[in-house]
């Protein structure tokens, strides 16, 4: 694809800043920034990287890991010193004992409105049956969710074996009496397969039901409800049996929203100054931001870097909030 030219950071930042960045680079200086292997993190380190770089004269590099060696290396050894996209959930006591210990600080959420799982149905369907709105909702019309192989019964497409929200979903369809009420639990075989799923029913207009999460490409792409699930969360059924396979008899309750926090070590968070750390406690975007950031990614096989770049051309009424001007300015310069 067309790579997204901008100016050189160092010319610009050079030419503006002066011996104000000169300060502002020994302030901050170098700073490892770990990228996890997927698309909205590898997108957010880019905006990171980019924004500490040329707004704030640190020497920024991106290594490629995943949540659970990224941040375990964080608490044990010190790197890397950023992980812009902490899903803090996995890791719970890890992460906990890590900020006690003085080891990480969290800056706050990465994602405003956290990672988001659940059952989700076509917007336009939603449209027309506005009655709609629980999981039980949907239940109570298996005729509008015909299954693949058998249309007298309703569908629910559930994730590949393995995910643990196709667990979850599984003990959620016992929960909800799916199969009294006429539907089967469609194993999609692979993430492609729910996917495909997915695309073809709303290219057709057709019902779907299924699990999903946010943020994601496909929610950028197609745009999806999540169902309410006419319950609120209790965490005793959640932890005790919806998320145990061989709990007998799962009851309803809400899905509880993941934690997605920006985490850093002490040691960069004390060096970085207090520019880079208001930078970071005020830096947090929405699911509807990310889904269709990557949406994007998708649709042009674009990096990170050239999302990041996408981003920051197209959504300065979001990112100016996160820097002070004189700051937003260098941005602005850099990417113009």
């Amino acid at each position: 694809m067309k790579r997204f030219m901008y100016t050189s950071a160092l010319a610009v930042v050079a030419a503006s800043a002066g011996v104000g960045m000169a300060q502002a680079q020994e302030d901050c200086g170098s700073v490892v920034i770990a990228s996890m292997n997927w698309q909205s993190a590898e997108v957010l380190s880019e905006v990171d990287k980019f924004i500490l770089e040329n707004g704030y004269g640190c020497s920024a590099e991106i290594i490629t890991s995943d949540t659970v060696p990224a941040l375990t290396s964080m608490i044990e050894k010190g790197q890397p010193d950023v992980a812009p996209e902490g899903w803090v959930d996995l890791l719970p006591d890890v992460v906990d004992r890590g900020i006690a210990d003085g080891k990480i600080v969290s800056a706050g959420p990465a994602l405003s409105d956290g990672a988001v799982q659940g059952w989700w149905i076509p917007k336009y369907l939603a449209d027309e049956h506005p009655d709609i709105k629980t999981i039980s909702d949907a239940l109570d019309h298996p005729e509008l969710f015909p299954a693949p192989e058998d249309p007298s019964k309703g569908a629910v497409y559930n994730g590949p074996q393995g995910w643990g929200g196709t667990a979850v979903s599984e003990q959620l369809f016992k929960a909800y009496d799916g199969a009294e009420k006429g539907f089967v639990l469609v194993d999609s075989g692979s993430a492609a397969g729910l996917d495909g799923s997915m695309a073809k029913a709303y290219e057709r207009q057709d019902g779907w039901l299924g699990y999903y999460w946010a943020p994601t490409s496909m929610l950028g792409k197609y745009d999806m409800v999540k169902l309410d699930h006419g319950a609120e969360l209790d965490m005793d059924q959640w932890e005790n049996c919806i998320t145990v396979p061989e709990c007998p008899d799962p009851q309803p309750t809400d899905w509880p929203v993941d934690s997605v926090e920006t985490l850093l070590t002490t040691d960069f968070a004390e060096r970085a100054g207090g520019g880079v750390m208001e930078y970071y406690k005020a830096r947090s975007w929405s699911n509807d931001t990310v889904n269709a950031l990557m949406a994007w990614m998708t649709d042009n096989q674009a990096s990170g870097e050239d999302a990041a770049i996408y981003f920051l051309q197209n959504n300065e009424d979001l990112w100016k909030e996160w820097l002070p001007e004189d700051v937003a300015e260098k941005i602005r310069d850099s990417i113009n």
